[in-house]
């Protein structure tokens, strides 16, 4: 079930980070240390996933750690899963459970993550009641940061989830200008996967394709668990649409991909960063994954000669090329250790209410730029990559610097 493995775990526990009890009774042994709650989907379709974010994280940890730490704060951490077999992929029941164990450990201080925004709406207004703020590096669903929400999402009034990278509110929209403007295609059928994510992106998608002129033909909500696409993807066909482009995550969108090369084998196809991930690349396969397009709510990093020291030590460390978010990950940790050292430089203790106001306060230099939030506790740059999908037999097929292919960044207008 868990994609770590037993050689990994161990090192995780034996090393600078300690999960679960391990590293609860580590930050109380030692003087002069905190615990991070880290929320993954280890298990299910987002599992290859879930495994370079945690490197991106555990990367900066133990940099953080080897140099000292903040102020000589050591960084534990406490890592828990909120996929499970049951769901095939992330489950809100369980990220309710993990989060409610960070809040019970007194001193776990911050939390990274999650991943998808659907256990982030479930874990969102628990973090609020502990007052615990989480950095996630990948969760884009506007709904949690709007202060239209604030009252279902962080009901006791500071905000708490940041993110390190923009929302949906321009993934969405920026992809529809890029589909307009860039392929040129008149028309488009938009398909979701049903959850808080995918139905929100292909939402903000649909709303700006109609807004500046392209036909939406159609609109289908998919069962992630379901096996037979074919029906939606037919109608697709049936009505001649120019395009198609998916809102959703790998359990279903896998699904998408293979079976929509045999029934709309010539038409462009695009979705947003739930297709962006080794587990498409590999659940998938070629020849079924050539040719769609991906967007990601960051800048592109990882050809820019500034990350090539950063890629190489990655590399070199997990024996796997990251992508993209694995530096919006690391880049999250660099906000947490930042507001440690300046939580204890104020000459309190580093409490959670000490390192919430802290995070907000954030304006650091970091591989994507400068970090810094808005009062919502959003990520003030609001940059869209685009990628293509084209194969690379010169590297691993689950290659994500190679095999997804940087393309431009979306127009936010047209």
């Amino acid at each position: 079930m868990n994609t770590i493995g037993r050689r990994s775990t161990f090192r995780l526990l034996a090393g600078s980070a300690l999960a679960g009890v391990s590293g609860s009774y580590a930050a109380r042994a030692a003087g002069k240390s905190v615990t991070v709650g880290i929320d993954l989907s280890l298990t299910g379709a987002d599992a290859e996933t879930a495994v370079l974010i945690k490197n991106g994280f555990m990367m900066a940890i133990d940099e953080s750690n080897a140099k000292g730490g903040p102020e000589g704060y050591h960084i534990n951490v406490l890592l828990l899963d909120d996929g499970t077999a049951t769901a095939g992929q992330y489950d809100p029941a369980q990220a309710a459970v993990n989060v409610r164990k960070m809040v019970a450990d007194s001193t776990c201080v911050a939390a990274l993550g999650p991943m998808s925004s659907t256990p982030g709406k479930a874990m969102s207004p628990i973090l609020s009641q502990g007052g615990l703020a989480t950095i996630t590096p990948t969760s884009t669903n506007p709904d949690i940061t709007d202060p239209k929400f604030a009252q279902i999402y962080h009901p006791q009034g500071p905000a708490i989830f940041f993110r390190t990278v923009t929302t949906d509110a321009y993934q969405g929209p920026n992809m529809a200008n890029y589909y307009y403007k860039t392929l040129k295609v008149p028309s488009v059928y938009v398909l979701d996967d049903s959850g808080a994510y995918g139905v929100g992106i292909a939402d903000s998608f649909e709303a700006q394709a109609r807004k500046i002129g392209m036909k939406v033909l159609g609109r289908d909500r998919l069962d992630p668990k379901q096996a037979d696409y074919s029906p939606a993807l037919t109608k697709v066909k049936t009505l001649g649409a120019a395009s198609l482009y998916f809102g959703g995550n790998p359990q279903a969108g896998i699904k998408v991909v293979k079976q929509s090369y045999d029934i709309l084998p010539s038409i462009p196809k695009g979705g947003g960063d739930g297709i962006y991930e080794p587990d498409v690349l590999t659940g998938a396969g070629f020849p079924a994954v050539e040719g769609w397009y991906a967007t990601i709510a960051a800048p592109h990093l990882l050809d820019d000669p500034k990350s090539a020291d950063w890629v190489k030590d990655f590399a070199a460390r997990y024996k796997k090329q990251p992508n993209d978010y694995c530096i919006t990950c690391y880049d999250a940790v660099l906000v947490i250790a930042d507001a440690l050292g300046r939580a204890a430089k104020s000459g309190g203790p580093v409490t959670r209410a000490a390192m919430r106001d802290a995070i907000e306060a954030t304006k650091i230099d970091t591989l994507q730029g400068t970090i810094s939030f808005d009062k919502n506790g959003d990520l003030t740059s609001k940059i869209i990559s685009v990628f293509q999908v084209k194969r690379d037999t010169g590297f691993p097929p689950d290659d994500m610097q190679h095999q997804f292919k940087y393309v431009g960044v979306a127009p936010q207008e047209v």
